[in-house]
C-alpha cells in the first residue's frame, strides 16, 4: 500500500477536456467541508491513470479547503479485500474505499447510505444498468456509487483476420465502428461453429475454465444466455432444470475445441493467449489489447472489442463494477459525498476514461459514448462497441439473481466452471446438477 500526500506531490497535466457544472450540495456549499478526507483507491493497472483520479481529487480539495490522502491498493494478492475485511472487522481506516462487484453487499451493515448522491446523479447521467442496481443497492438503500475506475466488461476480443480465414466472419462488419451492430446471426450456434473452425486451423478460442474470475464470468453470461439460474431472487434452487442442463450440453461441445489446460487457466492465460498470437478470440476487456499494442502491435491490429453471442434467452455479457463506499465511521461523511459527486461528473468520467485508455466503463446510461472509445486504435474504432452504446446485451454478472450474499459464494467458489468440467470429465448430468445442488443448499444455511 502506497501512501502519497497530494500536497506534496507533483504531476504532468491531463489531456484539457471539456468540464461539467457540479450538481449542488447545499449541505456542503455553506461549509466547504473543511478538515481532512481519506481514500483507498483501486491501484491501476494503466500507467498515467492513478494520475488522472489524482489529479480530479486535488482539483477538488482546493477548492473545498480539505486536506486529502489517496492510498492506491493493489488488487494483486487479494490486498484490496483484505484491506476492506480489516478495517471494516475494526471500524477504522479510510473514509472512501473501492470495493469490487459483491463488497458493498457484504459490507452493506457497515456502510453510509448514498441515496442523497445517486439519485441526482441518476438524473443528470442516466440510469445505471441492473447489475450495478443487484450489487449497490439493499432495497431501497444505495450501498455505493458505481465508479468508473476499474469498471468492465468482458466480452469478445476477436482476432478480425482469423475469424475471417477460419470461421468467414467478419467482426468489424458484423459491429461496425460508429453505427449499431448488425449481429443477429451471432448467436451461440455461431460461436460453437467458429470455435470448432477455428480450433481446425490451429487458433483456438482462448476460454477458461479454472476458478478465477474471467473463467467465471463467461460461464455466468453463458448460462445466462439459456436462462439458467443456479439460485433464483427469491432464494429457491433452480439447478435441475432444462436451462442448466443446456448449458452443461453447450459447454461439453464447446470444450474440445479449447486449449486442453483450460481448466487450470487463471486471469492472466487468456491474456497472454491472445498477446502470443495463438487464439483467435478471448473474453476480456481491452487490457489484453492494450499490452500487444505494446509488446506484439502485429496482433494489436488485428483485434476488436465487440458483443457476446446471444443464446435462447437473450443476450448477456459480463459487468463487473466498482464501487466507491463510504464507511459510516467516516469522520467527515459530508466530503466523501462531496467528492464523489465530484468524481462522478461527467467531465471527470471523460477524464478517468481517457487516460485509461478506454479500459475504465462509467454505469450511466448517457455516459457511453465518449470520444475515448471511437478514437482508441489501432484498429480506430476497436473499441467503440466495448461500452454497449446500443444497450445491444443485458450487463451481467455470474450467479445473480440469486440474493447477493449467496451469489458470492456460488461466484468465489467457481461452482458453474466446475460444473461444466465435471460433465465434461464423464460424471452423468444427475450427478452435476446433485453435486452443485449440495454446493449451493450450504450457501443457503451460512
Amino acid at each position: 500500500m502506497s501512501r502519497r500526500k497530494l500536497s506534496r506531490r507533483q504531476f504532468v497535466a491531463a489531456t484539457a477536456l471539456s468540464s461539467a457544472a457540479l450538481i449542488s450540495a447545499p449541505y456542503l456549499r455553506t461549509a466547504h467541508a473543511a478538515g481532512k478526507l481519506t481514500m483507498g483507491f483501486w491501484d491501476h493497472w494503466v500507467p498515467g491513470a492513478n494520475k488522472a483520479s489524482t489529479d480530479l481529487v486535488n482539483e477538488w480539495a482546493e477548492k473545498e479547503k480539505v486536506e486529502v490522502t489517496i492510498d492506491y491498493i493493489t488488487s494483486q494478492g487479494n490486498k484490496i479485500l483484505l484491506t476492506i475485511a480489516t478495517e471494516g472487522q475494526s471500524k477504522s481506516g479510510h473514509d472512501i474505499f473501492a470495493m469490487p462487484t459483491w463488497w458493498p453487499h457484504a459490507q452493506a451493515d457497515l456502510l453510509e447510505p448514498v441515496n442523497d448522491i445517486m439519485e441526482p446523479l441518476i438524473k443528470q447521467n442516466g440510469a445505471v444498468n441492473g447489475t450495478v442496481q443487484y450489487l449497490g443497492k439493499a432495497g431501497d438503500k444505495w450501498l455505493a456509487v458505481p465508479a468508473c475506475i476499474g469498471s468492465q466488461i468482458k466480452g469478445p476480443c476477436s482476432r478480425i483476420d482469423l475469424m475471417k480465414k477460419y470461421a468467414g466472419i467478419d467482426v468489424q462488419e458484423m459491429y461496425p465502428a460508429g453505427s449499431p451492430p448488425k449481429a443477429d446471426n451471432w448467436t451461440m450456434d455461431t460461436f460453437l461453429k467458429a470455435a470448432e473452425a477455428c480450433h481446425k486451423g490451429g487458433f483456438p478460442f482462448g476460454i477458461g475454465l479454472g476458478e478465477t474470475t474471467d473463467s467465471v464470468d463467461t460461464a455466468g453470461a453463458i448460462f445466462q444466455s439459456f436462462g439458467a439460474q443456479l439460485v433464483d431472487a427469491k432464494g429457491n434452487l433452480t439447478i435441475k432444470t432444462d436451462a442448466v442442463r443446456q448449458s452443461l450440453e453447450f459447454y461439453k461441445k464447446l470444450i474440445p475445441f479449447l486449449p486442453p489446460d483450460v481448466a487450470a487457466w487463471d486471469d492472466s492465460n487468456n491474456n497472454k493467449w491472445l498477446i502470443s498470437g495463438r487464439g483467435a478470440l478471448i473474453m476480456n476487456p481491452p487490457s489484453a489489447w492494450a499490452v500487444a499494442k505494446r509488446d506484439a502491435p502485429q496482433v494489436a491490429e488485428q483485434c476488436w472489442t465487440h458483443g457476446f453471442p446471444a443464446g435462447p434467452k437473450g443476450r448477456f455479457a459480463p459487468f463487473l463494477p466498482y464501487f466507491w463506499s463510504i464507511w459510516n465511521f467516516s469522520k467527515n461523511k459530508q466530503a466523501a459525498k462531496s467528492l464523489l459527486l465530484h468524481l462522478s461528473q461527467p467531465a471527470s468520467v471523460e477524464k478517468l476514461v481517457a487516460a485509461s485508455g478506454g479500459y475504465d466503463l462509467p454505469a450511466f446510461e448517457n455516459l457511453t459514448t465518449l470520444k475515448t472509445w471511437a478514437e482508441e486504435g489501432p484498429p480506430k474504432g476497436t473499441l467503440f462497441h466495448y461500452p454497449n452504446p446500443y444497450n445491444h446485451q443485458t450487463l451481467s454478472i455470474a450467479a445473480s439473481p440469486a440474493p447477493p450474499k449467496i451469489a458470492q459464494q456460488i461466484y468465489t467458489q467457481a461452482i458453474l466452471t466446475k460444473m461444466c468440467l465435471r460433465y465434461h470429465q464423464g460424471a452423468t448430468m444427475e450427478k452435476t446438477l446433485a453435486w452443485a445442488e449440495g454446493e449451493c443448499e450450504g450457501y443457503m444455511r451460512s
